[in-house]
């Protein structure tokens, strides 16, 4: 049995056959769908897991309880990946009370037709288990209007330790790889996966995770158990740390230069920015080709950095299809504080510049560093100069906050 601590057992699965998540984000180490059971004198399954997953979920569920009933499941976030099985849960526990929020069992009614044996909870309610006493935070738009936390703690004031079921917040994409609990496995896989997730999936909702943390602040945590990724307990608050920095769209002084090409031009552009950025005393740089590395690993590295350089040449009298791409995304993202220089190429008809600009000024807002590059054919060495004044103008306002 996979017991974390006083009766509460990791019951979840992983799914290493899954390429993209959300049918977006790219899994090369697979992802967990993490569920948890907590075996009181009242059984309390929190959250469940992908539809696809239900019988091997249901074989984990038994080896903790058997054929013993379960009385309540939890509904922390009603996307399909946690909420997949209620319905089939439901078919072999009819008793079974779901506990969830307004907007939850509005989405549940839509979902999955379930409309009976509810159990409503409002922000701050409490429901006795037995030893553990539930407490229900509501966590709205982190990252779904209906999204909520679950503390469990000692009932009566008894010591012991505190579990804070999470969803999908402090959760990372990879699968676990036997170990379930931090303590039990090598975590350096996951720290930028943790980044990459948050990013691309919370990354918008700044405001609200800054106000679930406040929530949850002189709350004693012992274990965060999120629906994805490891259970934490050694780096509790390291995870807790990452998600209040990233939150807050802060940022080391780093660049991000990326950059499509069709034929050279633009990628040897971006190879002299770098180089004058690097030697004008700046280490973080990572390049990217937009048409060869998945968007959200950039997204993910725009959060870790503060600047950021784009190139593309001009297409079909517009801007580069991926280039354009990765701008509307990250305009979705609200990403604050940034700094962006850009470049271009074109063969007969200027465009890609004017376009990043406008990109900038109406939707990025980010601070413009620099003077933008326009390249008519290939290099020469009037551009080649204004490259790396660029790279340099870059570097210098990094460096110098």
């Amino acid at each position: 049995m996979k017991e974390i601590t006083s009766n509460i057992y990791y019951v979840g699965v992983n799914d290493r056959n899954k390429n993209l998540f959300e049918g977006l984000w790219p899994l090369p180490n697979g992802v967990s769908y993490n569920a948890y059971l907590i075996d009181d004198e009242k059984v309390c399954l929190v959250d469940t897991v992908e539809v696809d997953f239900f019988m091997p979920f249901l074989e984990n569920i038994r080896e903790v309880i058997g054929n013993r009933p379960i009385d309540y499941v939890v509904v922390n976030h009603m996307e399909p990946d946690h909420s997949g099985s209620l319905a089939l849960l439901r078919q072999f526990y009819p008793d079974i009370q779901i506990i969830g929020n307004k907007k939850t069992f509005d989405m549940m009614a839509g979902f999955y037709k379930l409309t009976s044996g509810l159990k409503e909870v409002k922000n701050g309610d409490s429901i006795a288990l037995g030893a553990h006493q539930l407490q229900f935070v509501l966590t709205p738009m982190v990252h779904w209007p209906e999204t909520m936390m679950t503390l469990a703690s000692p009932r009566g004031g008894m010591e012991g330790v505190s579990i804070l079921f999470s969803g999908d917040a402090f959760g990372c994409f990879g699968a676990l790889n036997g170990a379930y609990v931090d303590e039990q496995m090598n975590c350096d896989e996951f720290w930028l996966e943790m980044t990459r997730y948050y990013s691309n999936i919370v990354g918008k909702y700044g405001t609200p995770v800054q106000m679930a943390l406040k929530k949850l602040a002189g709350v004693k945590v012992d274990y965060i158990c999120a629906t994805h990724g490891p259970v934490w307990h050694e780096y509790v608050q390291k995870v807790i740390g990452i998600y209040d920095r990233l939150s807050r769209y802060e940022a080391e002084p780093g660049l991000v230069i990326c950059y499509g090409t069709m034929y050279g031009n633009t990628e040897r552009a971006a190879e002299i920015i770098a180089r004058a950025a690097a030697q004008a005393g700046l280490k973080n740089i990572v390049m990217y080709n937009v048409s060869k590395t998945h968007h959200s690993y950039i997204i993910r590295d725009l959060f870790r950095y503060q600047g950021l350089i784009v190139g593309a040449p001009t297409y079909n009298t517009g801007l580069y299809h991926e280039m354009n791409v990765l701008l509307d995304e990250l305009s979705q993202k609200d990403i604050k504080g940034r700094c962006m220089g850009w470049f271009g190429s074109f063969s007969w008809a200027s465009k890609a510049v004017s376009e990043i600009t406008r990109w900038n000024d109406d939707k990025l807002k980010y601070e413009a560093v620099g003077q933008p590059v326009e390249i008519r054919q290939a290099l020469n060495a009037d551009t080649m100069a204004q490259c790396e004044a660029l790279g340099r103008a870059m570097a210098e306002r990094l460096l110098n906050q």
